[in-house]
């Protein structure tokens, strides 16, 4: 069986642009430790190979200690590492992977065209491909076939599958007809669990930590195993030490605002990034954001909100309106006196009358 650890987009030395500027700092020094638990996990997985699909670096701008810690940290796996650069770390004269000193274990595809590296002692060919540029509309598989000469073929890529534009768009016609066992993909930042294009393998890992809220909860890499061409299977395994969430809170029941999100909050601090949208109705008085914020920063490592609650009204007001909104209000108190003492009922009432009166006030046409 070969074992392999696939990871791809770490975007090392990210601006994290949402964050205040020391918080900015500390998140790219965080970032360099996900290369330490990424060699820990192939020492524990014993991976027989590391498969990285582009843009570990976010540019090409590079700290100096990035640089030497990504070498570092990935010459101590005690396995082969194979890097296809992305359109965001692209192999050039002046890249991290041109400047840097990399050790015998890794290998860097410094070509757009695939070129293969064979394991011997695995029975496998690793094919990969790099970007050169940071734009490439060439499928990196267009006229690529692997022999069928009874081993298994692997190709680690950045690249878009379905995708038209110019990062390495990937019909996966070409994925079928490719010949491969396992594509090991990189570009997409959302985790696609294990794909079959023909007798192709594909997977796209996500990046291992999310860096604004449109990378949302847990974020890792695969450990996929290859018994035969036939039978693979992907694990996927949580690397992130902090994650993006987003907590809505609604305030409509609470006595104010403050108890609303005090009830909503985790009981302990759990250093994630969080952003807070308050939702539903309150009295005239908007949020106090700032105070609220300060009641919630102790419990994450950043914290924003934002408010999208509305005034509340008075339900029935219009009730006697000649209206289609009138009409659906008085129908909805009649329903009410019917249900007498029965709260749960009357609860229930209330509810649907204020949807049924937001979905009216968002486009009524008044009875002629």
């Amino acid at each position: 069986m070969l074992k392999i650890i696939h990871g791809a987009d770490f975007h090392l030395d990210a601006p994290f642009a949402g964050l205040a500027p020391d918080q900015a700092a500390a998140r790219r020094a965080e970032q360099r430790e996900l290369l330490g638990r990424l060699a820990e996990l192939a020492r524990e997985e014993r991976a027989d190979l590391v498969l990285l699909s582009g843009d570990l670096v976010d540019g090409d701008q590079v700290y100096y200690e990035t640089a030497q810690a990504l070498a570092r940290t990935l010459g101590s796996i005690p396995a082969p590492v194979f890097i296809a650069p992305g359109n965001h770390d692209c192999y050039a004269a002046r890249s991290v992977y041109a400047g840097t000193a990399w050790p015998e274990n890794v290998h860097i595809f410094k070509e757009i065209t695939p070129q293969g590296v064979e394991l011997p002692g695995l029975n496998c060919v690793v094919h990969g491909a790099a970007f050169t540029t940071p734009q490439a509309d060439r499928s990196p598989l267009l006229g690529f076939q692997a022999p069928a000469d009874g081993k298994l073929h692997l190709m680690v890529l950045h690249g878009d599958v379905d995708g038209r534009g110019r990062y390495g768009p990937l019909a996966r016609e070409d994925i079928a007809r490719s010949g491969l066992t396992y594509l090991a993909l990189g570009h997409v930042h959302a985790c696609s669990g294990l794909q079959r294009a023909g007798e192709t393998w594909w997977a796209y890992p996500g990046c291992p930590e999310g860096r604004g809220f449109d990378e949302l909860g847990e974020k890792g890499v695969l450990v996929v195993e290859i018994e035969d061409a036939a039978n693979v299977s992907a694990r996927f395994v949580p690397l992130a030490g902090r994650r993006y969430e987003i907590l809505t809170v609604d305030v409509t029941k609470a006595d104010s605002p403050e108890q609303a999100l005090a009830a909503a909050l985790p009981a302990r601090a759990g250093g994630d990034i969080c952003r807070i949208v308050l939702t539903g109705e309150r009295g005239d008085t908007p949020p106090d954001l700032d105070g609220l914020e300060r009641l919630a920063a102790p419990l994450y490592f950043a914290v924003t909100l934002r408010d999208h609650t509305r005034a509340r009204r008075q339900l029935w007001e219009r009730a006697e309106e000649e209206s289609l909104t009138g009409l659906f209000l008085r129908e909805m108190q009649t329903r009410l006196e019917q249900a007498g003492e029965n709260e749960e009922e009357r609860a229930l009432l209330e509810q649907a009358a204020r949807f049924g009166l937001a979905a009216l006030e968002n486009g009524e046409d008044c009875c002629p």
